[in-house]
């Protein structure tokens, strides 16, 4: 069977107090959009349709990001949830199978969950996805008759007993296209808001004798986020799952509620993470490496038994290879440090690569910036760099070379060479006693005048 997914983007999220559109903020550092795109990836479908109204541009542009073949459509007024549908009906042209209607807010829907939606379609013509909740408070209560979904009951319009009921509706359904398209049409706005709702076509396909049934899912996949207080929930949410993930597989977190991770964190067991260390997008880290305490890693890639930091920074493009020693307040970005090199203190290595076994040492630059454009620095295999050298790229320095330290380099520097350039050294016997004389004279000058 044919797969259609419509993803439901367009809400601007007004108790965001945002201008970014409510589906673009960031859980675990990607849109919640980007989540709801990942879960329904796993039904391999044949069309993906974005309905996009607030802040389109912005939306199209990180969903086609993640799926270039993603369609979009636009909802130019907010007039319900059935509207929204509605608006991929161009989009679905031509398209026979299934459609799995999704939300934007809601990130935490898991492939499974969908699969077993899909899977109860070849028994039903519509399948609604519903919750147990611990507090059903104000949401629509699904009324069940074995495995048969009766009807939708909106908390207002629920009797005493209808209300007790805690199997919940989620707003997220699938459906023959041709099926679920002929059921909009007849859902009307006769309503307080004025809207067209997508859950009245429960109430339709029932009057159509049209099988429908409800899967259960647990609640927190359901959770929507509507405002900032929600979307720290939310990541909070995802933090402890995926913290918990870790532990499970034998990676070692010493404070574990002080470690940031990104949604596609990816760390191999016997890894130690130190305390508050944050990853970023785009991370991998090899088995039996440690990262140690306030270090902050994106884009990057950490080879086993490399060490990482404190206090180090691993910026996009940085590779790390077997052994390698990354310490404190440095700065790794788009280079390659090769099996056994160190760079231990203070020191900014930039579009680089450093050879195996090369030390570097404290407060080295590489110079790769010349306002306009980035130069490469090459440092060979054990190189003996220098402390507080600066290497102007474009620049080379050969295997088993050795800068001193304060040197400047401006060139190439052959193998097995010692580079030495700095301003030569003079000192002036008993200057400096005068020279305070003087100062401690004209301080006193100042201080009587004041």
């Amino acid at each position: 069977m044919s797969i259609a997914l419509v993803i439901l983007a367009a809400g601007k999220g007004t108790r965001m107090n945002s201008d970014i559109p409510k589906v673009l903020h960031p859980i675990a550092q990607f849109p919640m959009l980007v989540h709801t795109m990942w879960a329904g990836s796993v039904l391999s479908p044949e069309r993906t349709v974005i309905v996009t109204g607030h802040g389109s541009e912005a939306v199209t542009r990180v969903a086609q990001s993640e799926d270039e073949d993603a369609r979009i459509v636009v909802q130019t007024e907010q007039l319900g949830t059935a509207h929204a549908v509605a608006q991929a009906r161009e989009e679905l042209e031509g398209f026979s199978g299934d459609v799995v209607v999704l939300y934007g807010d809601t990130p935490f829907l898991q492939p499974d969950t969908l699969e077993r939606m899909i899977a109860a379609r070849s028994e039903s013509d519509l399948v609604i996805l519903g919750f147990e909740a611990a507090d059903p408070a104000r949401y629509g209560r699904l009324v069940m008759n074995g495995n048969v979904l009766d009807r939708i009951v909106e908390f207002k319009d629920a009797t005493d007993e209808e209300k007790s009921i805690t199997f919940c509706n989620s707003g997220l359904l699938a459906c023959d296209s041709d099926t679920l398209l002929s059921l909009i049409d007849a859902v009307g706005n006769d309503n307080t808001a004025g809207e067209f709702y997508l859950t009245d076509v429960v109430e339709i396909a029932r009057s159509r004798n049209l099988t429908v049934t409800a899967v259960a899912c647990d609640e927190a996949q359901t959770l929507g986020v509507n405002s900032r207080v929600d979307l720290a929930a939310a990541d909070a949410v995802f933090q402890a799952r995926a913290r918990t993930d870790l532990l499970e597989l034998g990676v070692t977190l010493m404070a574990p509620e002080t470690v940031y991770l990104a949604a596609d964190t990816v760390i191999g067991r016997d890894t130690v993470i130190e305390p508050n260390v944050v990853f970023g997008p785009g991370v991998s880290v090899e088995s039996g490496a440690t990262i140690r305490a306030f270090s902050h890693l994106e884009g990057c890639h950490v080879s086993q038994g490399a060490v990482v930091g404190p206090y180090a920074r691993l910026r996009p493009g940085a590779e790390l290879a077997e052994n390698t020693r990354i310490g404190n307040f440095v700065e790794i970005k788009n280079a390659e440090v090769a099996e056994g090199a160190k760079v231990n203190h203070l020191s900014y290595i930039g579009d680089a690569s450093v050879g195996a076994g090369t030390n570097v040492g404290a407060g080295t630059i590489t110079c790769n910036y010349d306002g306009v454009m980035k130069h490469r620095t090459t440092i060979g295999e054990n190189v003996f760099v220098g402390s507080n050298t600066m290497l102007v790229a474009p620049v080379n320095v050969g295997d088993g070379a050795m800068t001193a330290s304060g040197t400047i380099v401006t060139r190439d520097v052959e193998a097995d060479a010692l580079a030495v350039g700095r301003a030569k050294q003079e000192n002036k016997p008993g200057y400096a006693r005068k020279l305070f004389e003087m100062l401690k004279t004209k301080k006193a000058r100042q201080d009587k005048g004041a």
